[in-house]
């Protein structure tokens, strides 16, 4: 499809909206899909499995078994991508794997250092998700599956938002941020390089924080949030804003993971430059102030923010860099009452999810790895500088979905009561 095109046929699915309109003709196409049971691989592949027509074959690729069953045209298949490049090539040959499309998620989110943000330990990010990638692509070259095009999820990370304060808003065209190591541009140069010797177009994308409901909890930011707010309830607290002021008004781009899935397809199938890298967002400024109202009332109780609390309420933690990535100013401070980190941690709040888990027959009786979990939720909750990503290259594009990420939080949450991750309160 042409991006030269001055008039484009939308629809509407649910609560997303501005759905391009692709032509019938589109159709026998095939896909791989890494990462399959993330929050990412999981849309991707429903959004696939809207058009059967268009989509007739689709590799489901994880290392554990699917969590849900798939439709007829899905296959699963169980591959670890740290396994070398020869044996990931044996695994496609022997099944005869190849597609028209790749769409890449795969990701390992390594442990903090001691004492830091969920993001810092950045070298060893480095070495597993550049092993990850490196070695599906080897393989997908030693059993001769070269696909037509690779889709690569990057992230916001990329402008070093984790960092402290970056350039506002946050345009594709921003330099890169060389105060420490970033997955995301090694990942790129490693693609880069390979589709460039295999005569292969790739296109990468950068979600802001993702919204979904997957039973892999991590990297997610509306499960630590339903959490937080059943057992709250469940104890007869209210629904305490543990950030300041200035988080509470901070203005963010969220990224839906079914309009990231619909805005992918778009980029596999539309004549874009290869290379090329894309925002992905919902196009809905969002702060915490207008949502916290929505969010406790979605659970019917009381909730708490910042207006009346003073500097004494508050911790304080700063990040290392000065300047921050924007290249200018010092370097980023969050205040807080609490982390979600330190809240889950406490011994009557993971008593409270085992009664909980118990009562209402849940998937998981315990919180899990509560840093990789809640950590998440904190670097979005207690972050005072903006995240906001630009649409206008995502618009130039002629995709022009939209969501609203509030109705979309809400909708994961009832998604989660449905896989049995969270009760209906």
């Amino acid at each position: 499809m042409s991006t030269q095109k001055s008039q484009y046929l939308v629809h509407s699915n649910g609560i997303y909206h501005g759905l391009p309109v692709f032509p019938d003709t589109l159709q026998g196409l095939t896909a791989i899909v890494t990462g399959a049971n993330g929050i990412s691989g999981t849309y991707m592949i429903r959004a696939l499995c809207e058009n059967p027509k268009r989509w007739t074959k689709i590799y489901a690729l994880s290392r554990r078994e699917p969590w849900r069953q798939y439709p007829p045209q899905v296959e699963h298949v169980s591959m670890d991508l740290l396994q070398s490049p020869s044996t990931i090539a044996q695994q496609l040959s022997e099944k005869k794997i190849k597609a028209d499309h790749v769409f890449f998620f795969a990701y390992i989110q390594p442990s903090p250092v001691a004492g830091g943000t969920i993001w810092s330990a950045a070298d060893e990010m480095v070495r597993v998700n550049k092993s990850l990638l490196g070695n599906f692509l080897q393989g997908l070259a030693g059993a001769a599956a070269i696909p037509q095009r690779i889709s690569l999820q990057l992230g916001s990370k990329y402008y070093g938002l984790h960092l402290g304060p970056a350039a506002v808003p946050q345009e594709e065209s921003a330099p890169r941020v060389g105060i420490e190591a970033n997955f995301y541009y090694e990942q790129e140069e490693l693609l880069g390089d390979f589709c460039n010797k295999y005569s292969c177009q790739f296109v990468t994308t950068r979600p802001s924080y993702l919204l979904g409901a997957v039973p892999d909890a991590a990297m997610n930011l509306v499960y630590p949030l339903m959490v937080y707010a059943v057992v709250q309830k469940h104890l007869g607290k209210p629904l305490v804003f543990p950030g300041d002021l200035a988080c509470w008004e901070n203005v963010f781009s969220f990224s839906s993971s079914m309009m990231n899935a619909y805005f992918t397809e778009w980029l596999a199938l539309t004549d874009v430059e290869s290379g090329d890298s894309f925002n992905s967002i919902d196009d809905s400024p969002f702060t915490w102030s207008m949502f916290w109202p929505k969010y406790a009332a979605y659970f019917n109780m009381p909730w708490e923010g910042p207006e009346h609390c003073t500097d004494e309420d508050y911790m304080e933690m700063s990040l290392p860099y000065a300047p921050p990535p924007r290249g200018w100013g010092p370097p980023g401070k969050r205040r807080f009452r609490y982390t979600l980190v330190a809240w889950a941690q406490r011994s009557v709040v993971q008593t409270a999810w085992r009664e909980i888990a118990a009562e209402h027959g849940l998937r998981n009786s315990n919180l899990g790895d509560k840093n990789r979990i809640f950590g998440f939720a904190d670097a979005a909750v207690l972050t005072a500088w903006p995240c906001v990503s630009t649409n206008t290259k995502i618009r130039e594009t002629g995709f022009f979905g939209t969501v609203d990420s509030t109705q979309s939080i809400l909708k994961m949450f009832d998604e989660y009561v449905e896989i049995k991750m969270a009760p209906r309160v």
